[in-house]
């Protein structure tokens, strides 16, 4: 027994040793950190807002445990950065170890304050590590942006304009009788679930060389092309006059929602050279209401990429309806890139709503997309529809009825445009498009120029969509 006693005595030191070796530091000026990266960048943010976490690994390579004597911030308290270092949230944090070819993570974030200038501000600061006496640093490198708030309001009539971007951060209402105006240039960002509601009138008066723009506020370049990022904008049943030339209207659940079922009355909106695209619904849902519509491009929309319900009045001209969304991670579309109808299913309750369709007229426009078809047309006999497909390319299957063919006249059907780059939203015509010079000129003569200011009855005929193509002698653009 008395040996067994010994040896479970030697054992014991022996595991003694062995755990202090294992808990050895290094203590030497050799035991540098490395880091994942240098510099934590963060792209435009707005000023005053909280920015997205980036994320640091400072790792061991040793293969001994250390232990950083501090993690600061050079700025500290004036910084307009905040640290979590390990799950611990301090802009200054002591004696943090890591073991022996191991890491840790340090969470930054940026927060801005007002720099009271348009331009945008550059804020820098270092995270200084000491390790064995030694200071190692990543620098922190901030654009801010200062911009106008937006938050819940009840907007009267007021004009926007460009010398400082607008951040709406829930919805915005602009009240019946009151006018909103936003003035070329003006950029409006949402944040998640925010959106601008209308009852009144909304002006958006952008021009080629300054259009006005309505996104996200996720400025970070993964976020480019990422539909819902905000509601979008709504146009009240008895909303009128409304006005949107040179827009672009990206990343929104729906881009543009023209009436509302549960208002008395119609929304009336005038659209034009515009872009409305990368929805997550809809691009244009419309319902018993009139817009009229010219050089305008709808695209790449998850589901319904223009949609015209329970009847109206609605003129579309030189508009090219495109979808080609392909992020094959939310599933393959399943739904037409133009919907017609004069009725509304309500899917909770069963509730079929009519109304009469007056008047749906798409002259010399492009609708197609990356399904075999992207035309639906559905009427209740209950009610009026009206509808002309006139010199206009569709892709439309081969089991698509052409029922009423006084309907559909002259039309191109599933044939290839042949865009340029149609997945990079790219809907310029390629040299060998078949709409080049299909279009009729009545149509052109109204609206004699395209989206990019170029002429369209200088050639041997109008092209259809919102491009027209432009040869010179030699077969090369102009």
């Amino acid at each position: 027994m008395k040996r067994l006693f010994y040896i479970l005595i030697i054992l014991g030191f022996v595991s003694l040793f062995q755990a202090c070796e294992k808990e050895k530091m290094n203590s030497s000026s050799n035991a540098i950190l490395h880091f994942s990266s240098d510099t934590i960048t963060f792209d435009t943010l707005f000023t005053t807002i909280g920015s997205p976490t980036r994320i640091l690994r400072a790792i061991n390579k040793t293969n001994e445990n250390v232990v950083i004597s501090s993690v600061r911030l050079a700025g500290g308290k004036q910084s307009g950065f905040r640290l979590n270092v390990n799950g611990d949230a301090s802009n200054e944090t002591y004696n943090v170890q890591i073991p022996a070819q191991d890491s840790i993570f340090i969470f930054v974030e940026a927060l801005l304050g007002k720099n009271g200038r348009n331009a945008p501000l550059v804020t820098e600061d270092s995270i200084i590590f000491v390790i064995n006496n030694i200071e190692q640093k990543v620098r922190l490198l901030a654009w801010g942006q200062d911009f106008v708030m937006i938050k819940t309001d009840h907007i009267k009539t007021a004009v926007w304009n460009k010398e400082r971007p607008y951040l709406v951060f829930n919805e915005a209402l602009v009240d019946s009788g009151q006018t909103l105006t936003m003035e070329p240039g003006t950029t409006v960002y949402f944040h998640k679930n925010a959106g601008l509601q209308v009852k009144g009138t909304l002006k958006v008066l952008g021009s080629f060389e300054e259009p006005v723009e309505f996104k996200g506020d996720r400025l970070e370049p993964a976020f480019n092309d990422t539909p819902d990022q905000w509601n979008g904008i709504i146009l009240f049943s008895g909303s009128h006059n409304n006005r949107i030339n040179y827009a672009k209207i990206k990343n929104a659940n729906i881009g543009l929602q023209v009436g509302t079922i549960e208002h008395s009355g119609y929304a009336s909106l005038e659209l034009s050279n515009t872009r409305i695209e990368n929805m997550s619904w809809s691009g244009i849902w419309a319902m018993k209401s009139k817009i009229l519509a010219y050089n305008c491009i709808i695209s790449n929309v998850r589901y319904y990429n223009t949609a015209l319900l329970l009847g109206g009045d609605y003129q579309f001209y030189h508009t090219t309806f495109a979808n080609y969304y392909n992020q094959l991670s939310s599933g393959m579309r399943t739904t037409e890139t133009l919907v017609v109808s004069n009725y509304l299913v309500d899917n909770k309750s069963g509730t079929r709503y009519v109304g009469d369709l007056k008047e749906a007229t798409f002259g010399n426009c492009i609708i197609t997309g990356n399904r075999v078809n992207e035309l639906s047309i559905s009427m209740d006999k209950q009610g009026v529809a009206n509808y002309l497909f006139d010199r206009s390319l569709i892709q439309i299957s081969d089991t698509f009825k052409l029922v009423e063919s006084n309907r559909f006249v002259d039309i191109i059907r599933n044939v290839n445009p042949r865009f340029k780059n149609p997945y990079k939203g790219n809907f310029e015509l390629d040299t060998l498009s078949i709409v080049k010079d299909y279009g009729k000129a009545s149509y052109a003569k109204s609206y004699p120029l395209d989206l990019k200011y170029d002429s369209r009855i200088s050639d041997d005929g109008p092209d259809l969509g919102a491009f027209e193509r432009i040869e010179k002698k030699n077969g090369t653009k102009k």
